[in-house]
């Protein structure tokens, strides 16, 4: 019996390929892992995510928890016919960062309907907890999205 969330199993190139040209490239976060209910990715704490004085931006966790949660929704949706964009974030930054690369745990809170909400915890090398999100993403049909 398979109790993944996932409308399909995650591919962990394709899904690393969505960051082409976008923030998330810039910044180097990279997708790592996948479970039945969970996303992982990592940030590199370097100049591209370091703040003027010298530690990780609180905007980049924010960065790398929304990437997370607006991927991990498109991952439950048909894909052919809806799109999640985000509505509202929050983060509680609990650890400076000064070096290495943090990584990000993507878990559901509620998936149903139209909005979905995503718990992320952000961790250092240390396994240290250095920030804690909550992302909510709407679903909205893709044929309504006008670039």
């Amino acid at each position: 019996m398979n109790l993944s969330i996932w409308k399909n199993t995650p591919n962990l190139h394709s899904i690393n390929e969505l960051n082409k040209n976008t923030l998330g490239e810039t910044l180097g976060l990279e997708f790592i892992d996948f479970g039945d209910d969970f996303l992982t990715a990592t940030m590199p704490v370097d100049e591209r995510t370091k703040q003027p004085f010298g530690l990780l931006h609180g905007g980049a966790n924010v960065a790398l928890a929304e990437t997370l949660g607006s991927v991990a929704s498109l991952l439950v949706v048909n894909q052919e016919l809806f799109i999640g964009v985000g509505t509202e974030i929050n983060a509680n930054h609990l650890k400076a960062v000064f070096t290495g690369k943090v990584t990000g745990i993507c878990k559901p809170i509620h998936i149903a309907g139209k909005n979905h909400v995503w718990e992320i915890k952000i961790y250092n090398d240390a396994q240290e907890l250095t920030c804690i999100s909550r992302f909510t993403c709407t679903i909205i049909p893709k044929n309504k999205w006008v670039v």
